[in-house]
């Protein structure tokens, strides 16, 4: 992959120099282009060799070698039979981050593990409520929500978030009169992205106390999908939705995974925290014969990660802070017809590029084509997303620095 760009180094005074000293004094080497070709990625597998696949929601990096070590370890056993069902020592892992982490009390028998929190999503969708009945979700938003409310044969119901255009970068705001007013006897389910995806969003306290507020008032049961909880790119603090009260607790499925924070999505290993049995109960029926356990390979690289992951996690949000902040400065000095976010969390940028005068107005498409970078289609996401691309910037920056070159120069031949 090409290194330096035409743009990059005005970006960042003696940013070369800044680049070898952090090498220097970093553990892990976030900068080393890794070849992933050839390798099964569907990431970068799935367009021609000459475009950059910023999509996919994976990471470019090497993963922890403590996490490499312990695989290695497990495949050197030789034998791969089936997975325990529990496995005491992740459980108590996952207590007791979460109590570290969050001041969150849970118990091993209120964690049911999933390969990927889409089948959980899958599972939750088809646990409450019947066919046809509504699910409340936040648009625009991933876009496997979508697909989990139509192939459990229920019904989106859309309360999507307000866009305020009045600051330098794109945030979002929620209605909750208009979200309370969408809500009709119908309505069973809310999932929620909690931090939010694509926009990056994170929810305080008191935010997801008036969300839970609505749910409890209307009946709602609450899905929580957290995944990106530890990928936290700023001094804010993630607060788990079930966290707010034991009503509240009672009421709501949290859905976690080390997927997205350790970079082992391939792996598929995450987990749902459910502390109601009877939600517990019923989410395990949904899920019976149709969602199968998680691999040997899952189990070894989450209790890792868990165990060992903390200072390669540490540097990694560092690394994708920086990453952010270069994008952030690029598109606001070179390509001023861009507006994005600038996300609290999440490797993920939403930007806005409904301004630039694109044939047939898809810059997905626009992209692909004349500049051979492969982003998320905004339309995927639901409302609000036309007009709109999904960057992931969870890559060596020289990889950032080529894309948004091309990008630029393909803009200036419109």
């Amino acid at each position: 992959m090409p290194g330096a760009t035409k743009h990059g180094p005005s970006l960042y005074s003696n940013r070369q120099s800044k680049n070898i000293e952090r090498v220097r004094n970093m553990k892990y080497n976030f900068d080393k282009t890794i070849e992933r070709r050839g390798t099964g990625s569907g990431k970068w597998e799935t367009y021609d060799k000459d475009v950059i696949p910023l999509w996919v929601a994976d990471m470019d990096f090497a993963v922890a070698k403590e996490v490499q070590d312990a695989l290695l370890k497990r495949v050197e056993h030789g034998v791969f039979g089936y997975s325990a069902h529990t496995l005491p020592e992740l459980l108590e892992t996952i207590c007791v981050r979460t109590k570290k982490l969050y001041n969150w009390e849970i118990s091993p028998e209120q964690i049911i593990f999933f390969p990927g929190l889409g089948s959980a999503l899958n599972a939750c969708c088809r646990a409450f409520g019947n066919p046809g009945d509504e699910v409340l979700i936040q648009p625009p938003i991933y876009f496997p929500f979508m697909d989990a409310i139509r192939n459990q044969n229920k019904s989106v119901n859309h309360a999507p978030l307000i866009r305020k255009d009045n600051t330098k970068h794109i945030e979002y705001e929620i209605d909750y009169a208009k979200l309370d007013a969408s809500i009709n006897t119908n309505t069973k389910l809310f999932l929620l992205s909690n931090p939010h995806n694509p926009v990056g969003k994170m929810y305080s306290k008191d935010q997801l106390t008036k969300l839970a507020t609505i749910a409890e008032r209307n009946n709602l049961i609450i899905c929580s999908d957290e995944i990106h909880c530890e990928l936290i790119l700023g001094s804010k603090t993630h607060y788990p939705t079930a966290a707010i009260s034991d009503d509240i607790a009672a009421r709501c499925i949290t859905l976690m995974a080390p997927s997205k924070t350790f970079n082992l999505a391939g792996l598929s290993c995450g987990y749902a925290i459910i502390q109601n049995p009877d939600l517990m109960l019923q989410v395990r029926e949904a899920s019976a014969g149709i969602i199968p356990g998680v691999n040997v390979m899952g189990y070894t690289a989450a209790l890792a990660a868990f165990q060992h992951g903390n200072i390669w996690l540490q540097q990694l949000l560092e690394y994708l802070s920086e990453n952010r902040d270069y994008v952030i400065q690029y598109i606001d000095r070179h390509m001023t017809n861009i507006r994005t976010t600038r996300p609290e969390a999440t490797y993920l940028m939403w930007l806005d590029c409904s301004q630039i005068n694109i044939p047939d107005a898809n810059p997905q498409e626009f992209f692909l084509n004349k500049a051979k970078v492969a982003f998320s289609d905004g339309a995927m996401f639901g409302p609000g997303g036309d007009g709109f691309i999904r960057l992931n910037l969870a890559c060596p920056r020289s990889v950032l620095e080529t894309a948004l070159t091309r990008m630029h120069n393909a803009i200036n031949k419109l």
